[in-house]
């Protein structure tokens, strides 16, 4: 094929082709051993694989500017990415280290809020062998807000600004080598109201320039390589950190030992489990104070079905057994039990801890029972709810998700 149309031609067809080995390269993780050879689990896998093609140049191109920042929302009912929480909202802007930013909104009512400046992005994370996780992640938290440090109106509106000289208490500082804002939002309650954020720079007085090839060249290599790499770190490597046990299924091994996780103001825990058909997981910790979520995800460490299945729970939709003990049954259908985590018919998957902001900390016992034995298993106090109890408590879970995220 000669290239006689522009001198960018070649550059962008190789680099569209090694776009497409990537992508090709991604494909084949699905078949990992660690991704059970079933239906479902399967189909989960390209899914969780193409919902993150849908947003790799979002990413690598389209919020790239950082003189044109834009938030963008990584996760929703419908595009997953490894480790995200149900009931967390997941938002980035690309920022840089020069520049004067500032983000104007409401700050809702949601439990937890949190906006960090990340720093630059190590090949392996400090103190330790283990090299970073990919892109956008593995870069290192530099300064923070919570949202019960933002100063707001009577009406919860407030401008925060980043980068630049201190500007009072609604400011945070920027070094050389700021690249990127990660936000979170934690709910509790279904009727928490979202934050509303929105970004801009200091000083925009043009259109934003249109993308030149180099530019295309550098997007299509980078979404390629986030593809390729959410594919291949997942599970993988939380599991070459230890951070969870893959050999022994169905007991959580303990807390994470991420150096950024007490500045970002949680600690998390995770668990890989295994469950029969016949097989419900009992799983139960003395209640505590203060905010903690569980979230059930795949085995690509993605949350599953969070808007029409009971697949996470948070202080507020949780029943606590008399004797102050906090117990949910995993199974792959509906025990009658209030705190049912569903499996949504997967074989194996991950249960995520997270603790928010709180000293306290949950000692995880889990029960490995046949599915008509629970009656046996758990106390004879133990919340049950009727079938129409759980279509009631499903409506409620569908119209909260729908609120966070104005569908």
């Amino acid at each position: 094929m000669a290239f006689r149309d522009s001198p960018d031609d070649q550059a962008l067809s190789e680099a569209w082709n090694a776009f497409c080995e990537r992508l090709k390269a991604a494909g084949q993780q699905v078949f990992k051993d660690y991704n059970p050879p079933n239906a479902v689990q399967r189909a989960d896998a390209f899914r969780f694989m193409t919902q993150n093609l849908g947003q790799a140049f979002d990413l690598a191109l389209e919020t790239r500017n950082t003189r044109y920042p834009e938030l963008h929302t990584f996760c929703n009912p419908h595009r997953k990415l490894g480790g995200d929480c149900a009931d967390f909202v997941y938002q980035q802007a690309w920022i840089d280290g020069q520049s004067v930013y500032k983000i104007t909104g409401n700050r809702g009512t949601c439990r937890f809020l949190n906006i960090t400046v990340q720093g630059p992005r190590p090949d392996k994370q400090p103190g330790t062998e283990f090299r970073s996780l990919h892109e956008p992640f593995g870069d290192i938290p530099e300064a923070n807000l919570f949202g019960q440090q933002l100063q707001t109106a009577w009406d919860g509106s407030f401008e925060l600004y980043i980068g630049g000289p201190e500007r009072g208490p609604n400011w945070l500082p920027t070094t050389p080598g700021s690249r990127k804002l990660f936000l979170r939002q934690g709910f509790d309650r279904w009727e928490e109201r979202p934050a509303t954020l929105r970004i801009e720079r200091i000083g925009m007085s043009e259109p934003r320039p249109m993308p030149t090839p180099g530019e295309m060249v550098e997007a299509m290599d980078w979404a390629g390589r986030f593809v390729e790499a959410v594919m291949t770190d997942w599970p993988d490597h939380p599991f070459m950190i230890g951070a969870v046990n893959p050999k022994t299924p169905n007991v959580f091994p303990g807390a994470l030992g991420d150096p950024g996780d007490k500045k970002r103001g949680r600690a998390a825990a995770n668990m890989y489990w295994e469950i029969a058909p016949d097989e419900a997981l009992v799983v139960e910790f003395d209640s505590h104070d203060g905010f903690w979520m569980l979230s059930n995800m795949g085995v690509f460490f993605n949350s599953m079905d969070y808007l029409y299945r009971p697949v996470s729970y948070t202080p507020s939709r949780t029943k606590v057994d008399a004797d102050g003990v906090i117990r949910l049954v995993l199974s792959h259908d509906d025990p009658g039990y209030h705190n049912w985590l569903d499996t949504q018919g997967f074989v194996r998957g991950n249960l995520t801890y997270r603790n928010l902001q709180s000293e306290n900390s949950a000692d995880f016992r889990t029960r490995l029972v046949k599915r008509d034995a629970l009656a046996e298993a758990l106390p004879a106090d133990s919340a049950r709810v009727t079938p129409e109890e759980r279509a009631r408590l499903l409506h409620a879970r569908f119209d909260g998700i729908r609120r966070r995220y104005k569908l």
